[in-house]
């Protein structure tokens, strides 16, 4: 019950009616008594065929049962298939109807084919890593996620091999532990997938969706092994090589089909051929005349064929002497000699046909192939879609929900300080970067409670890799009492591992010390001590005359005399290079890697403006996090508020285009604003903010077409 059931769910071989169950859902199925199935067409069509079957008899030897259907379709690749044993688990994924049917026509041909899984929950997947479906080989599958808005998300679908309501349990565990934060999570699955997600106060929904696919199982990765029985040995193989052995498994059976049809065909037209001898030639008036014995009456038959044997293309049998006597009398008087002629005539055109076949039988097998796509492809398209997937960083997703705490004095840190104070919230996959009076920088993970140096003066989130955040420092060398001054990052180091930011010697102190987030570069005021004998005691220090070097430079000398105080005096622009800015279709991201289409170089307060084909636009920061369905984006570049925009639209009430030029003078960040005219289906066929744009149009159908 639990085999048909599984087969019936496929919707390929069993037509099904009744509650079958529902494995985006994980319904079970009803009992087996309360539902029905038959053979489809399809199956009728490619797996069942009597003349060659290979036969062995049932258990009790009563009957014959198929040792194998002649499948001739690759329905393991299909269909898909999991199982266990020791060395020998196998899990092959299903793959769309109408590719495999394309891929065994290429293969026939002798063309490159590629084929990819396809599943029935729909879904999306990165197959990049797929290795042709062989071992090691690994995809990432994705639910499906909306933003209806700012508020709310809607999963339009559930990776393959989950349920709604698995997804639904790992949303809520996920939220649980703090991962993620929504306000509300409700399933409204119909004949569609819809899992209702109601977000937070103040959680943003691009952020959300990361965290989705980082923490729950709105992505999940598998591993497909492709490992079949071939001629009674296990084999690992590539998915390539399990559509070419179907292929040619299937030419076979076609062949075998078709030497068993012209078999049949040239007996039928032996024994047509000597019905029409025998009537046509009266040797059936041999029964009329009185012979001594039945055998006598076979023999002057048989004898009375000599003179035209010839004409026959294999020896009269006995068996064909009786079958002709055995014909009703009546047949002999309203026997049609020209409908016997017409027969032999269509049974050589028929035979002639099948040998061509024969001859032709890769043509044949295609041609094949092609009729089952016509009477069966419609339906059967793609439900996943292919793309390529970033990869999500869990911990720049997570939710901060834990409070972190600092002694700056005895040089604590950790969340379980409560009496001390309070530096921030933070996640549990969050590094920790921590300075100290002493010169001493350390990066450690959350935990309960971490002893880093006494006088810490110091702590922030770690962003590893971020080369914009710039530490101004001044430092007293304990060996020779000289003040140094240095500006460095920190791109990424050993957890746990104390780093020197001193020469090392020993007493060495930190006088100055800020964290800049985009490199800013301030002006401090010295002043020295009042008993040495410097004869200016007060001096400023510029650090942007520093250049950024390395946490572990010296940095320069900025005096030899003992400091009293350092303040600080004005606050300096950053230092750094405008951020650049790419735009990755791949992914639709925004990225500093050089990854896709230049945007420019941005400030802090440089904005980005994004116009969508549905008619809407929107001003947006430079949030990397940021998610763009780039599917809808007509264009995306660096926002100037002076630039006209040039669109062309579709009015699809009245069936034309109309142009619209306008400055964007509404700028509320993240807000989309709809600057088209409201209609059904009416849509942006393109635009530009250049200054002068210059439009051509196309007008009339085939050789009428004019610009």
């Amino acid at each position: 019950g639990d085999a048909l059931v599984n087969m019936g769910q496929k919707d390929l071989l069993i037509e099904t009616q009744g509650n079958w169950g529902d494995v985006r859902t994980g319904d079970d199925a009803a009992a087996p008594r309360y539902i029905e199935a038959r053979l489809s067409k399809f199956a009728l069509e490619v797996a069942f065929n009597a003349k060659t079957t290979e036969w062995a008899l049932s258990y009790d030897g009563r009957k014959n049962e198929p040792v194998t259907l002649p499948m001739k379709f690759p329905l393991l690749l299909a269909q898909g298939a999991e199982g266990i044993a020791v060395g020998l688990a196998t899990k092959i994924l299903p793959h769309n109807f109408s590719e495999l049917i394309d891929a065994s026509i290429k293969y026939l041909k002798g063309k490159k084919f590629e084929l990819l899984p396809d599943f029935l929950t729909g879904c999306s997947m990165d197959s990049s890593n797929y290795n042709e479906g062989r071992r090691g080989g690994k995809i990432r599958v994705r639910a499906i996620i909306e933003e209806i808005d700012k508020k709310t998300l809607v999963i339009r679908s559930v990776p393959y091999g989950t349920t709604t309501t698995q997804l639904m349990e790992s949303i809520v565990k996920a939220t649980d532990q703090g991962k993620i934060k929504i306000k509300k999570v409700n399933d409204h699955t119909a004949a569609e997938v819809e899992i209702i997600i109601e977000l937070a106060p103040g959680i943003s929904p691009d952020i959300t969706i990361d965290a989705l696919y980082a923490f729950t199982d709105c992505e999940v990765s598998i591993s497909p092994n492709a490992c079949v029985i071939v001629q009674n040995k296990p084999q690992f193989l590539g998915v390539p090589e399990l559509l070419r052995i179907s292929a040619d498994n299937t030419k076979e059976l076609l062949k075998r089909e078709l030497e068993i049809r012209l078999s049949e065909l040239q007996e039928k037209w032996h024994y047509t051929s000597l019905e029409k001898i025998f009537f046509e030639e009266k040797i059936y008036k041999e029964l009329e005349k009185k012979h001594e014995t039945w055998e006598k009456v076979l023999e002057a038959i048989d004898k009375a064929f000599g003179p035209f044997k010839h004409l026959l293309r294999r020896d009269i049998t006995r068996e064909d002497i009786v079958k002709l006597t055995e014909k009703p009398v009546r047949r002999i008087y309203k026997l049609d000699i020209d409908e016997l002629n017409e027969q032999i005539k269509n049974l050589e055109d028929d035979i002639k046909q099948v040998r061509y076949d024969l001859e032709h039988l890769i043509e044949y097998a295609v041609a094949y192939y092609e009729n089952l796509l016509k009477k069966f492809g419609k339906g059967r398209e793609r439900k996943t879609e292919i793309k390529l997937f970033d990869t999500i960083q869990a911990r720049s997703v997570a939710i901060a929900n834990i409070k972190l705490y600092v002694n700056y004095a005895d040089g604590f840190i950790g969340t379980a300080l409560k009496k001390d104070e309070l530096i921030a919230e933070v996640s549990d996959l969050d590094d920790i970067i921590v300075f100290t009076k002493g010169g001493i920088m350390k990066i450690i993970r959350v935990s309960d409670k971490t002893f880093i140096g006494k006088d810490i003066i110091h702590v922030a989130v770690f962003q590893k890799g971020d080369e914009r955040t710039t530490y101004n420092l001044m430092y007293v060398d304990g060996k020779t009492a000289v003040t140094y001054a240095k500006r460095f990052n920190v791109t990424g180091i050993t957890r746990d591992k104390e780093y020197d930011l001193t020469k090392g010697s020993e007493k060495s102190r930190v006088h100055y010390f800020t964290a800049n987030a985009n490199g800013e570069a301030e002006v401090v005021k010295i002043i020295l001590s009042p008993n040495c004998t410097a004869k200016k005691k007060e001096m400023e220090f510029y650090f942007e005359e520093l250049e950024i070097k390395g946490r572990g430079s010296i940095g320069n000398q900025v005096t030899k005399y003992p400091i009293k105080s350092i303040k600080f005096k004005e606050a300096g622009k950053s230092t750094l290079d405008a951020k650049k800015l790419w735009f990755d279709s791949k992914f639709g991201r925004l990225n500093a890697e050089e990854k896709g289409v230049y945007l420019g170089k941005f400030d802090a307060e440089d904005r980005i403006l994004v116009i969508f084909n549905d008619g809407n636009y929107e001003i947006t920061d430079q949030e990397l996090m940021q998610r763009f369905d780039t599917e809808k984006i007509l264009l995306i570049e660096k926002f100037k508020a002076d630039k006209i925009v040039s669109a062309v639209y579709l009015d699809n009430e009245k069936s034309q285009y109309n142009i619209k030029r306008f400055k964007i003078e509404t700028t509320t960040l993240k807000s989309k604003f709809f600057f088209i005219k409201e209609g059904k289906d009416n849509r942006v066929e393109m635009v530009t903010t250049e200054a002068e744009p210059l439009l051509i149009v196309k007008t009339g159908k085939g050789q009428l077409v004019r610009n």
